[in-house]
């Protein structure tokens, strides 16, 4: 195994230098589009897709693509490991054919699994537990509009899951304040809130959004959790982020979301489309913060 693999599971295999690396440079990539660099010239991803993507996917091939690099998309259905293959001989195989695998599973076993058995570096595209990359693009978008991220404050209402636990370690590692706001049997673990001086739970959504720079929320009901849709709908009503909730935050505060979004749902009809809004610059910005992880992991390294 090369002692310079590195892996990107969780915003915490990083330094808190290392990922501001990662956000200037997803900046600097993203103004200076010169389609003659091309650092990923004959490396090859292969990306394994459990479940379904849009923004992660199509960001993740153009971005090997804009960098000179080549990638393979592999369904659930097109590999091996749905007729029981181990997953760590799949990632022994995949190591000596391609350079780094991106992986999007709930089974946080299985990502684990692969990213001890392979000796290429290994993404986290999403789990149950972590959305780490799509962080990147969060704070990425936040500092081009807001300036700094540190010392500021932000506000999670909603589900505290995989997008509510990278935002803890988002805290951490840029050194801001987190006031999460969930339903009662809906919070991050206590584990996770304790990892950091910096997140609070709070009582209510006003309470979270009073005096937040970036107000952030995300579905209900995410992948592994479609069962439970109709009974969360109603325990999480009060938890929509409207126009009327951003009223009680600053003026110049922020509101983004991972997307995809169920309007009517955790925001209003009319919110992604509000000037408060910065949901598509954060979409866009997947690409240009995955280019930077993905030069980090296979150039840089």
């Amino acid at each position: 195994m090369s002692s310079t693999k590195r892996n990107f599971l969780s915003l915490l295999d990083c330094s808190p230098e290392e990922l501001s690396h990662l956000v200037e440079r997803a900046k600097t990539l993203k103004q200076n589009r010169d389609w003659e660099f091309r650092p990923l010239r004959g490396r090859t991803a292969v990306l394994i897709l459990a479940l379904h993507s849009t923004r992660t996917r199509v960001a993740f091939e153009t971005g090997m693509n804009q960098l000179g690099g080549h990638t393979i998309v592999l369904n659930a259905d097109d590999t091996q490991l749905g007729r029981g293959e181990p997953i760590e001989d799949t990632a022994r195989v995949l190591s000596e054919m391609v350079d780094i695998a991106i992986i999007r599973t709930l089974n946080q076993e299985d990502m684990e699994s692969l990213a001890a058995s392979a000796s290429i570096p290994v993404i986290n595209a999403m789990s149950s537990q972590l959305h780490p990359c799509q962080l990147l693009a969060d704070v990425q978008t936040f500092e081009e509009l807001r300036g700094p991220i540190g010392g500021r404050t932000v506000a999670f209402v909603g589900d505290g899951y995989n997008m509510c636990n990278s935002y803890i370690n988002a805290a951490r590692q840029w050194g801001f304040n987190l006031k999460i706001a969930s339903p009662s049997g809906y919070e991050p673990s206590p584990e996770m809130v304790a990892s950091t001086d910096n997140a609070t739970l709070v009582e209510s959504p006003r309470e979270a959004v009073e005096g937040a720079d970036l107000v952030v929320t995300d579905v209900w009901s995410s992948m592994g959790h479609e069962a439970q849709a109709e009974q969360r709908r109603a325990i999480f009503a009060p938890y929509q982020v409207n126009e009327a909730l951003l009223d009680h935050a600053p003026e110049q505060t922020l509101f983004m979301h991972c997307l995809p979004a169920h309007r009517g749902e955790e925001i209003s009809p009319t919110l992604l489309e509000d000037p408060r809004s910065a949901v598509w610059q954060e979409a866009g910005n997947r690409l240009h913060s995955q280019k930077a992880l993905l030069e980090f992991l296979l150039a840089e390294q």
